[in-house]
This record gives structure tokens, sequence and C-alpha cells, in this order.
């Protein structure tokens, strides 16, 4: 009977058990597709961060003459800025100097007062020197006065010809008194303008090589300015800038009169300045093997200074252009940052769709103002890598900076 109670029992429904979901199944399927799907997310982003973080540029394209650089560059060469006039500034001479009215960067014209010299002794000399010359008229006029007497007394026969004839000699003897007292008194005076310093031409006074208190003497000419001893300025006439340059023997013959050049001063490396060949040394130096040239600058400006490191590039002359004359071809460029070597060649990364990039070996030929001319490898328009690194290889991924 208790057996079939418990049988009876294992039949009955439990209606207070809980019924199992039927989201169960597809919710345990989810679950690993989910974890899956944020496995590969997250290996995609820690491949996209490991690839290097590049900056591009763009190639462009002139299509006309008007776009594309005046001047091939064919010949480049170092040297510095100099004065064509420059001169160091000293007394005639010996003497203290008592006032000094310029300053480095002061600007003068021609004839103004620089300095002065003490002036008191040529001050007394010039009035002993005027004395002197007062006493010379009154001696000739009394030896004047005397010869008229002596030619009246003559005349009347009181007087002999030989007394006459000696007045007229003292007469003559005076006179050269005088001439000779006015010319010294013309020396000293010319010894006191000496004590003025004059501006010889109009420019800049670009050193002060003295103050008041110390002495100056005259200098011999030629003197280096830096080691002059006893002058007082060095003065340089800014306006006739140009750049002194050596440039190898070999390289003389590709120069004519009037080749167009640009100046880049190292102080001011993003500045170009017009310039044209003035002068080509008639002589070598035989220990270098080198010629020296001298460049004017056409466009200078208040910036540079004498004595300034500068790059000179000399331009081939453009030939002028003639009704017949074909267009231009275009001219593909592009930033030299964006050239790389591989293999010993010039080689460019091309950055493609989807973030990888493609290396493309070019042919190059010339460089200004940081562009390079392309002539084979690139069409126009690429985006390319800025200063590819070193391990940057073909079909490499690669992040965009911005």
């Amino acid at each position: 009977m208790s057996e079939l109670k418990n049988d009876l029992s294992s039949l009955k429904i439990d209606r207070d058990r809980p019924a199992a979901s039927p989201w169960r199944w597809p919710l345990l399927l989810l679950v690993p597709a989910i974890l899956v799907i944020g496995g590969l997310y997250g290996l995609r982003v820690r491949q996209a961060l490991a690839s290097p973080e590049v900056e591009t540029v763009r190639v462009t394209v002139s299509s006309n003459a008007s776009d594309a650089p005046a001047g091939t560059p064919m010949l480049s060469a170092s040297g510095y800025l100099v004065a064509r006039r420059k001169a160091v500034v000293s007394a005639k001479i010996q003497g203290r100097l008592a006032i000094l009215k310029v300053e480095e960067g002061s600007r003068v014209r021609e004839g103004d007062v620089i300095a002065r010299l003490e002036d008191a002794d040529y001050l007394a000399s010039v009035e002993r020197a005027k004395a002197e010359v007062q006493r010379a008229e009154a001696d000739l006029a009394e030896t004047q006065r005397q010869l008229r007497l002596a030619d009246r007394l003559n005349a009347e026969k009181v007087l002999a010809d030989d007394q006459k004839d000696a007045a007229s000699s003292r007469v003559r003897v005076a006179d050269a008194a005088l001439a000779q007292s006015r010319a010294n008194l013309g020396f000293v005076e010319a010894q006191l303008q000496n004590t003025v310093i004059r501006a010889p031409f109009t420019g800049v006074v670009v050193k002060k090589m003295a103050e008041v208190g110390e002495s100056v003497a005259p200098i011999p000419p030629g003197v280096n300015i830096s080691t002059a001893s006893g002058a007082i300025v060095a003065l340089a006439d800014l306006d006739t800038l140009e750049v002194e340059a050596d440039i190898a023997e070999s390289n003389v013959a590709k120069l004519s009169d009037a080749q167009p050049a640009e100046v880049a001063a190292e102080a001011f490396p993003d500045r170009r300045y017009k310039a044209v060949l003035r002068q080509v040394i008639p002589t070598a130096d035989r220990t270098k093997a080198t010629v020296q040239v001298k460049v004017t600058i056409l466009d200078k400006d208040k910036d540079l200074k004498p004595e300034m490191s500068a790059r000179l590039t000399f331009l081939e002359k453009q030939q002028p252009k003639t009704a017949t004359s074909a267009p231009a071809a275009p001219t593909v460029s592009v930033s030299k940052d964006a050239i790389a070597t591989r293999d010993g060649q010039p080689s460019v990364f091309e950055v493609l769709e989807g973030g990888k990039v493609r290396q493309r070996a070019v042919t190059i030929s010339s460089e200004r103002d940081g562009q390079v001319v392309v002539k084979q490898g690139l069409a126009g328009g690429e985006i390319l890598v800025k200063s590819p690194p070193a391990g940057l290889k073909d079909g490499d991924a690669v992040r965009l900076k911005g």
C-alpha cells in the first residue's frame, strides 16, 4: 500500500516549480559570438595603434611656365655678405678723442661730423700764425713806404741808385715773408680742421673702435676692421651689399655676364633674395683651386648685415619666349621631405584607401625652395607620406595625424 502511494506521488505535477525560459539557448549561443566579435575588434584596434602615425603631403603639378620656378639651379656656393663700399675711419693726425657722436648702427651722411679731437694746442697755433701774418703785413707796408721815399729821393738826385735798389730788395723780402706766414697759417688751420673727423660717404656705423679719452692715430690703408688699432669707427654703405663666394675652377666656365642667382642668408633660411653676378675676379687661389665671384643683391632689406654667412645659388638663364615657342611641359613637384632612399634609389610612399602605403620609385631632377621636381614616377595629386620612417615598407599600415 505504501509503494502505491509513492508511485502516485511521483506522478503529481509540482505547480510551484518555475517553467524553463524559451530564450535560454539563444542567449547561450549569443554570448560567445559577442566575445569573438569583441576580440576581433580589439585586435584591429591594437594593430591600428601599433601602426606609425605620419604626416602627408600632396604632389603638385605646374601646368605652365608662370607656375614653374624661374630658372633651374645649376651651381651652389657658400660665401659671406660684404659691403662693396666700406672704410675704417681714423684721424689724419694723432690726438685724444674729445667727442664721439655715433654708436653702432648710427646712419650718417657724407660730410657729417663723427668725432672731434682735443684742439686747444691747434687753436693756439692758429692764433700765433695769424699774428705772424699781421707782423709780416706790417713789415711789408713799412718796406713799401721806404721804397717810395727812396724813389722820390733818387729822382731828386739825393739818393744813390744802389740805395734805391736795396729798398726795393727789402720789399721783395717782406713780400716773401708775408707769403710764408700766410702759408703757415693755412697749414695750422688745416691741422685744426683735421681734429674734426667727418664721414667719407653715406653709410652705417658697423663698429665703434674708440671711446672718448682714448688716443687715436692715422692707420695704413687695407687694415682689417676687427684688428685696426687707433681707428675710430668702421663705416659701411649697406646699399652696396653683395655676396663674395669661392667656386671651384672647373665651374667658372658655367658662369656668364649677369648670370641670375638667388641668395639665402643663414640667419633667414626661409627667405630668398634675387641677385645677379657682378664680377668674376680675374685670378685664382692656387692653394684652394678656387675663383672668387661677387654677386649683387637686387632686393636687399634692412635685416641683411655685413659678414653674415650666405648660400649662393646660380640659376640657368631663361630663353626669351617667341610666338612659335611650344607650351611648357607640366612640372610635377613635391616636398623634398617626402623623398626617401630605399636600396640606393629615391622612393616615395603613397597613402592608399584603407590606410596602407605603396612604395613607388621616382626619378628626380632639381631642388629649389624645399621642392623637388619629379621627372618620372608620379602624375600629380597623390598623397605621400612626409618624412617616411626608416622601417616603413610597401604594404604597411599607417595612421594619419589629425
